[in-house]
């Protein structure tokens, strides 16, 4: 099994009030926050690319596109399908959307590269070493 243009990925998720723009510090009020659906778009492309990565390798958001165009209540459920529309040597664009019962609330595209995790994490860690110096 390989990547492939076109599969899709689908998560949900519950609006409660830890996960509302008033919680967590992005707005006033006790809808939906943005920061969280697009971490729930971030997720989505991640499992739907996941399963088709070798051992030792995995995928980091580079770039987030998205239009938050309506508010969603606690309580109310929230669908998120990611489609993968190009791959570019490591790098897979998605285009992701988000729903809850009366319809789309946000969408967009989604930027991922895939990474070789030890080779990623060393250079990561190199940041500490340069800015102890």
């Amino acid at each position: 099994m390989k990547l492939e243009t076109g599969m899709t990925g689908k998560k949900s998720l519950t609006v409660t009030q830890e996960r509302t723009a008033q919680a967590i510090s992005s707005g006033t009020l006790p809808v939906l926050a943005t920061p969280v659906m697009i971490a729930l778009m971030e997720d989505t492309a991640k499992e739907c690319a996941a399963p088709y990565l070798a051992d030792g390798q995995s995928t980091v958001g580079t770039l987030v596109n998205i239009r938050h165009v309506s508010a969603t209540p606690v309580g109310m459920d929230v669908s998120c399908e990611a489609r993968l529309t190009e791959i570019d040597g490591r790098r897979l664009v998605f285009e992701v959307k988000a729903c809850d019962a009366a319809g789309v609330i946000g969408e967009g595209t989604h930027e991922r590269f895939i990474v070789d995790n030890e080779k990623f994490m060393t250079k990561v860690e190199g940041k500490n070493k340069s800015a102890e110096e």
